[in-house]
């Protein structure tokens, strides 16, 4: 077998005649001809799935179970096959939580650089927070009211996975009683449950005090015994002396049902002035896909998909309690069921005739009709000739859709309330995915359109920007960090800027690392997994490539095939499906498919290296020749005359109907 070259013999997949086709290792190779040739047929149906399927064999049976079994294509065989890879142009994730930061790793060093770099701020906006020492939480736990029954939690486990029976045994032999799992108290000795597959969070109480005069001793030795167990984190938990009976001693009182405030200490960081204080900085506090990091509203997101006042009322001329309110109404255009007589009675309430057109509201009206009034109001609802009287809490219109969304297990009513939702950046963080606090970090300032970011750029704010602009802010960092932080953080600088260089190369400058993944298109998904392919490193791999030059300006093409070449100097075959001249002239390797296309290709009609390939006759061959070409046409068709767009006037409003109750 050949060490030089990959050979197929006797391709029939799709269109394919029974093609037999030497391929050269370690080189750029173009497959090119008319669509519907079989250039897909031979490069992706066999090549690439003859190498997938034989990698996938060589896995243990337990492998192979999670990853399926490839179908063999039809072909004789093929020998010199190494590991393939496919960048092909369904290659975009769909996951909305992926962008293009997350696919090309250049986020996941952000988060180790702001978590070992980064500058924590207060976010109440009182500058730098600095590291608490035992004598502050001393003194933030002294100045609660006298009588106050205090426990000192130590955290050995936060939000972590597993049953920690070996941890549990360590506290019992360090001689403590009490720990809080999951936010219930348990004695050590008890058989905690405990499920392996969930976080928990387990705390050691360390010490209950009641505090009074006296005890800051006490309290600084619980304190910092709850900081080297906890690792440099204690947390406080008192409940107020007036919910509580008399204090029964100094060693405090269980707290059985009681309902405790708490606050987390950490000796690294706190606010002297407002006491904010943030706990160890961790690059899972900066991804918006773990809870520790993301916007608890959001969840992560950066967007919420809400029901939207002007698509659930989206004409206002109509009266409140006939037709304004659309998912009240039925389509003969009739309000439903007992609405009318409950918004007869909101009306009321807010000192507005709900017979009148719902666009006379004020906005303090409209804001109890859409989101609820704080007290009961009285509905007369009509029953024929007699009439019943009775209290309702009116909920808002807008919780009243939430509630029937979340609570019908019918797909044709989700599917009719979802068509008065609108998708709007989350109103808690503003689309930036995180937590204040995690805001809160931030690394030197950066420029934008001359104007600085005020105390710093957060890791929101780099995300925010285009490759290009990122690239320059990180070319400038260094010289803007302390000797300290530069030494730290300079590996995770080096790998964030060849990443975004290898984006830079491929044409991609414009994209924004925030950019959601599934609004890519298919050459732009292409060439950012190519990027990352590149920052990969690997060699001795076939890649095999679906047009990579889709979407991308011709004077940019050098960029991408330089890229190609770089990963072909890695000691790579690159396997490239293309129609693009500028490609083609810049491979080493031409296999030209045809001469038609569907039933009238699936031959090669042409191979060599670009000089010999010039040389033979070819549909491919002659326009590269410019013996054959496609003339600009003399005279071009003009565009028809719009015919003027008839404006249809708005409906009649309706006249008011006699309703019949049965």
């Amino acid at each position: 077998m050949s060490q030089d070259k990959i050979v197929v013999v006797g391709a029939r997949e799709n269109n394919l005649k029974n093609v037999t086709v030497e391929i050269p290792r370690d080189r750029l190779v173009v497959i090119t001809g008319l669509s519907g040739s079989g250039k897909s047929s031979l490069a992706f149906d066999t090549i690439y799935a003859e190498g997938q399927r034989r990698y996938v064999e060589s896995l243990s049976a337990y492998a192979r179970q999670f990853l399926g079994q490839m179908d063999k294509p039809d072909v004789d065989h093929i020998e010199g096959l190494s590991p393939a890879i496919s960048i092909d142009q369904k290659s975009a994730s769909k996951n909305p939580r992926s962008t293009v930061g997350t696919v090309t790793e250049i986020y996941d060093y952000l988060r180790i650089l702001f978590a070992r770099v980064g500058v924590p701020f207060c976010p109440n906006g009182h500058g730098p927070i600095a590291r608490q020492s035992t004598d502050q939480v001393v003194d933030e736990a002294l100045r609660l009211p006298e009588g106050t029954r205090l426990q000192v939690l130590a955290p050995i486990v936060r939000g972590r996975k597993g049953t920690y029976q070996k941890e549990l045994k360590e506290v019992q032999q360090a001689g403590f009683v009490r720990v809080r799992v999951d936010g219930a108290m348990y004695e050590v000795s008890d058989d905690i449950p405990m499920d392996r597959y969930k976080q928990h969070t387990i705390e050691v109480v360390v010490d209950r005090v009641v505090v009074k005069d006296g005890i800051d001793r006490r309290l600084a030795d619980s304190v910092e015994q709850a900081l080297k167990m906890g690792k440099g984190l204690v947390t406080l938990a008192w409940e107020a002396p007036s919910s509580l009976g008399p204090a029964e001693g100094e060693g405090g009182v269980e707290g059985g049902d009681a309902q405790f405030q708490e606050r987390t200490f950490s000796e690294h960081y706190a606010c002297a002035e407002c006491g904010f204080s943030m706990p160890e900085l961790e690059p899972r506090m900066f991804s918006f896909n773990s809870p520790y990091g993301a916007c608890g509203e959001c969840t992560g997101l950066g967007t919420k998909t809400e029901f939207d006042p002007d698509l659930v009322m989206p004409d206002r001329r109509r009266p409140l309690r006939d037709g304004a309110v659309l998912p009240f109404v039925y389509k003969s255009g009739e309000t439903k069921e007992w609405w009318p007589d409950v918004l007869t009675a909101v009306g009321e309430a807010i000192g507005f005739d709900a017979t009148r057109p719902a666009k006379e509201l004020d906005e303090e009206q409209f804001r109890s009709v859409w989101e609820g009034l704080p007290d009961p109001i009285k509905v007369n609802m009509s029953y024929g000739r007699s009439t019943r009287a009775f209290n309702y809490t009116w909920e808002g219109v807008v919780n009243i859709l939430r509630k029937k969304l979340e609570q019908t297990e019918s797909e044709w009513v989700k599917n009719d309330l979802q068509q008065y939702m609108r998708t709007r950046p989350c109103p808690v963080c503003h689309g930036k995915r995180l937590k204040p606090e995690t805001l809160a970090v931030r690394l030197p300032a950066i420029a934008r359109g001359g104007e600085g970011i005020a105390e710093g750029a957060s890791i929101a704010d780099l995300t925010c920007l285009s490759v290009g602009d990122a690239l320059g802010y990180f070319a400038d960092l260094p010289e803007r960090l302390t000797t300290r932080q530069r030494t730290i953080g300079e590996r995770a600088v080096k790998e964030v800027q060849e990443r975004l260089r290898f984006l830079n190369d491929v044409g991609l400058a414009y994209l924004n690392l925030d950019r959601n993944t599934n609004t890519l298109a298919g050459g732009e998904a292409q060439r950012i997994r190519l990027a990352t392919q590149i920052g990969s490193g690997l060699m001795g791999c076939l890649y095999v490539l679906d047009e990579p030059s889709i979407g991308l300006h011709q004077r940019d093409n050098h960029k991408l095939i330089d890229t190609l070449v770089r990963l072909r100097d890695l000691g790579n075959t690159v396997l490239v499906v293309e129609h693009d001249e500028d490609t083609m002239r810049a491979a080493d390797w031409l296999i030209d498919l045809g001469p038609g296309a569907g039933e009238h290709g699936g031959r090669v009609v042409n191979e060599g290296t670009p000089e010999d390939f010039l040389t033979r006759d070819s549909p491919t061959a002659r326009y590269l020749n410019g013996t054959d070409r496609i003339e600009v046409p003399q005279n071009r068709r003009r565009p028809q005359t719009p015919s003027p767009v008839t404006t249809t006037p708005p409906p009649p409003e309706p006249r008011p109907r006699a309703k019949t109750r049965k």
